[in-house]
């Protein structure tokens, strides 16, 4: 999977008109952007259904997997489904000459069996919150660039501190050329485990010349609680 910030896939390095038919969207912005054309051209579901703030909806189960990858709960009891070099690093650390991870694969038959996997973390998008009128307040096309950056950077630090509280964490990003401004509140949990993770022969099956060839038979892919 590609690299994640900003947590779904749906969130976006470009912003693209309501009639654009492709591309990637701030899923906040779905219902009063994209909806119609999406549902013209077959989609089932809502907006709503992909993004809401206040309901359980698809955001709910996309996740930063660790720093750098994303993941999906795909189960109740928190199975979280990944690519399988995204589990590399863990490996690593729970591997050894008696128990080679990489070459001979590990499947947990039971919650017990489960690895704990210290330092690795997944994240959770709670909710994103449009804050431009706040960053941007006051400022001028005449100021001094120094004294812009100085006044958004200010603001940002004190939204982030007012947001990150009772077990959530604050960012703010600048999105369109720093048109635009939104506060994203996140959930850490740090107690993740390793339940499945195939062989290299497997999971890197045809190396990395058969991660970019279609159609492709790797087992890509990796099980985490």
């Amino acid at each position: 999977m590609k690299k994640y910030f900003i947590l779904l896939s749906l969130i976006v390095s470009t912003f693209l008109q309501s009639q654009a038919k492709e591309g990637m969207w701030l899923p906040f912005l779905l219902e009063t952007l994209n909806q119609k054309d999406m549902q013209a051209m077959g989609m089932k579901i809502t907006a709503k259904d992909l993004y809401n703030e206040n309901k359980s909806s698809l955001k709910d189960a996309v996740l930063l997997f660790g720093s750098g990858c994303t993941g999906e709960v795909i189960s109740r009891e928190g199975l979280v489904l990944t690519n399988h070099h995204c589990g590399y690093g863990t490996l690593q650390g729970l591997s050894s000459l008696q128990n080679d991870y990489f070459k001979n694969g590990f499947w947990a038959m039971n919650n017990q069996e489960e690895l704990a996997c210290g330092g690795l973390s997944v994240t959770f998008i709670v909710k994103i919150v449009d804050v431009t009128n706040i960053i941007k307040k006051d400022l001028t096309d005449n100021m001094l660039d120094t004294n812009r950056v100085k006044m958004v950077t200010q603001r940002s630090e004190q939204l982030i501190k007012e947001n990150t509280k009772d077990g959530y964490n604050a960012m703010v990003k600048s999105f369109f050329y720093d048109n635009k401004y939104y506060m994203f509140i996140t959930e850490k949990f740090t107690d993740v485990r390793l339940v499945g993770f195939p062989p290299n022969s497997i999971g890197k099956f045809g190396g990395d010349t058969d991660n970019w060839a279609w159609p492709r038979h790797t087992g890509d892919f990796s099980l985490f609680r």
